[in-house]
């Protein structure tokens, strides 16, 4: 009956629209709140959303990038390749060299003016005002980014850079095809679904007007729903600005620059608003693909290991980590196959696309909208927990997640302690993180968001990499990294 109770409360999700879904996708990897039962059936509600029509894609490209966004943009097809909850997919092609100099400003400028509108015609004055806050951080971030590769360049011997930031972003790209710079480059662009702001910001309401309801239940109390509102409204208000997502994506790129079995798309920055992204097409192929047993042993393994060093270095070399890494936005790339060309008709310009033998094995992450980072108070405890399960220390990683607890209503603490103790040292990663997250429910003890995510993101990915390689041990590869900030910490 619970189990019928619970699809129905999923069905239920899906139907009531785009904040709803978000939310039980949330909610699902809050393991520390909600019950297994609930968390496993509300991992399911990754839905395929009905597409918006073609005429409001079209919309929303005028306003972005002007009337004549034809001669910027090409699509092949009006169909989109994927529709989610709150935005869909079109595979399209890019002329960069019309997105190049004056062009550039102006279409930074038509986004800032759209932008400033859009938080007025939202929120009021005080959308306008949190506009103007952001812009001005937004600002001080660019002037120090144009410091550091001004001294960068100096440092070579070569000028002062006097580029404005649009175009220092669109360099890279730009230099990475300046052979082909008059040619068209396939992008996958991303526009939001009509009326999402809208009803995003009254189901937030609504929410945050429940939540004050139902705790003033008793037995609530402890979760403070008020301000688990207030963290999921955050995260929400980041998902429908696709300028966030570019953003993690440009300093996820930047993170592994110099890893070369991770891939993530390229943001266009000119082509970037809070309702359009338009970013580097990447061929790959989904990783579930590669969980079958047909596939060599040796090419499971190198995509388990590739998996986890990228987790940990995510996690304990950059504090900047995916927190979105169901299998759906892993993608692999480079598995050889034979040279081939495509020739496509895209608006009357004919476009020769040569798809050359890869043989660079890589990962491909997709969908950085959602992201997790802690405090350096929070990552030492982070560390210090993972040391103590490292080393099998099952009390002391009981004792740091009681001290360091968003919330405490434990009861019994040495049963707590004793119950930790005997987890740690029997289970693997994996069914560790699950019973851990079942144990802290169990005694009402509340991880801080971000805190739990990354947890949460351990327990998928090594759920995924033992798929692929059951002798995976993640807890063995993290030693040396964990031994190395010890090490750090003493001199």
């Amino acid at each position: 009956m619970g189990a019928r109770w619970l699809r129905l409360l999923r069905r239920a999700a899906e139907a009531a629209g785009p904040t709803c879904v978000k939310l039980g996708q949330w909610a699902s990897t809050r393991r520390d709140l909600f019950s297994e039962a609930f968390c496993d059936e509300f991992s399911k509600l990754h839905v395929e959303v009905s597409p918006h029509p073609w005429g409001h894609t079209d919309e929303l490209l005028r306003k972005a990038f002007g009337e004549d966004w034809t001669g910027i943009l090409k699509f092949p097809s009006r169909e989109p390749v994927g529709s989610g909850c709150v935005a869909q997919v079109y595979k399209a092609y890019a002329d960069l060299a019309a997105i190049a100099g004056s062009r550039a400003e102006e279409l930074e400028r038509r986004s800032e003016f759209g932008s400033a509108f859009e938080a007025w015609e939202v929120s009021g004055f005080r959308g306008l005002l949190g506009w103007l806050r952001r812009r001005k951080s937004e600002e001080v971030r660019d002037e120090r980014s144009r410091e550091e590769l001004s001294s960068a360049d100096c440092s070579q011997g070569s000028p002062v850079s006097r580029m404005s930031p649009t175009e220092q972003r669109a360099k890279p790209l730009l230099n990475a095809n300046l052979s082909s710079a008059r040619h068209l480059v396939p992008v996958a662009i991303k526009v939001l679904h009509p009326g999402l702001v809208h009803q995003v910001q009254m189901d937030l309401f609504l929410m945050k007007m429940g939540s004050r309801i139902i705790g003033l239940l008793p037995g609530f109390k402890w979760l403070s729903l008020t301000e688990i509102v207030e963290e999921f409204e955050k995260l929400m208000m980041q998902q429908i600005d696709l300028r966030y997502e570019a953003r993690n994506l440009e300093r996820f790129r930047q993170n592994f620059l110099d890893v070369d079995f991770v891939k993530f798309p390229t943001p266009l920055w000119p082509l970037v608003t809070a309702d359009v992204l338009v970013e580097t097409f990447e061929e790959s192929e989904p990783i579930s693909r590669y969980l079958h047993t047909e596939i060599g042993t040796e090419l499971r393994q190198r995509l388990a290991k590739m998996g986890m060093d990228m987790l940990l270095k995510m996690i304990f070399v950059d504090n900047f980590v995916h927190a979105d890494l169901h299998p759906g936005n892993i993608l692999v790339q480079g598995t050889a196959r034979p040279e081939q060309a495509a020739v496509a008709d895209v608006c009357d310009t004919l476009v020769l696309e040569v798809r050359p033998p890869l043989r660079q094995l890589r990962l491909v992450l997709l969908d950085a909208g959602i992201v997790a980072e802690l405090r350096s108070a929070d990552m030492r405890n982070f560390r210090a927990v993972f040391t103590a399960v490292v080393q099998g220390q099952g009390e002391r990683v009981a004792e740091l997640i009681l001290h360091h607890a968003r919330a405490n209503q434990c009861q019994d603490i040495e049963r707590f302690k004793a119950e930790m103790a005997e987890l740690v040292t029997k289970l693997q990663v994996g069914n560790l993180l699950s019973s851990v997250f079942k144990l802290l429910m169990t005694h009402k003890v509340k991880l801080e968001s971000n805190f739990a995510s990354i947890i949460f993101a351990i327990m998928v990915l090594e759920g995924l990499g033992r798929s692929l390689d059951p002798e995976l041990d993640i807890l063995e590869a993290a030693k040396p990294l964990l031994i190395k900030t010890a090490a750090s910490a003493l001199k």
